[in-house]
């Protein structure tokens, strides 16, 4: 990104290291998850119903997970282990990066498909603060939107220490903030 070497040439180019690191934030978004469809009322006319029943059974996947982890996601916590072995987290991810290439069928090539179903989402710090759009781009753009969040969170997991697993600000001493 055109970054310089912050080393001044004088120095020989021996970088001094910090002898305590200092506090980390972590920055926890509020999570949008989405609510329930009926996909087979309003695309019943239109697609296969095997194929409305796959829309239908990974949204309906997505928006159980989502209700359940959206909750625990603001909460400080390490990744808690699933029956699969995963993290709660990535399975979360697992299913949106499987519903997206099917909802994407509804918006290829100008389908008129696209504005069949009302795609309802709410803010999981409000519940009253709920968006709801007929366009399938709206849903693809929420699904992408989840995506990202996910992934800060679960980087933001990575950065807090081991210690904090009830949720409560650990106090670091300073000998755990000193570089060897």
């Amino acid at each position: 990104m055109g970054c310089l070497v912050s080393t001044s040439k004088g120095s020989g180019g021996n970088r001094r290291r910090p002898g305590s690191i200092g506090e980390v934030s972590v920055y926890i978004p509020g999570l949008r998850i989405p609510k329930p469809v009926d996909f087979s009322q309003s695309l019943g006319d239109h697609l296969s119903k095997t194929l409305v029943e796959r829309l239908s059974a990974l949204r309906t996947r997505i928006v159980v997970m989502a209700g359940q982890e959206a909750p625990t996601v603001t909460r400080t916590r390490r990744k808690s282990a699933t029956q699969h072995g995963g993290s709660t987290l990535a399975d979360l991810h697992q299913a949106l990066e499987d519903y997206l290439p099917v909802l994407l069928g509804l918006v290829k090539d100008g389908s008129q498909l696209q504005h069949k179903v009302q795609f309802a989402w709410v803010n999981q710090e409000d519940d009253a603060e709920e968006t709801a759009m007929s366009n399938a781009w709206y849903e693809a753009l929420s699904v992408l939107h989840l995506m990202a969040m996910l992934s800060l969170s679960q980087a933001n997991l990575l950065l807090l220490p081991r210690g904090s697993a009830d949720g409560c600000q650990a106090k670091v001493s300073e000998e755990s903030k000193q570089i060897n």
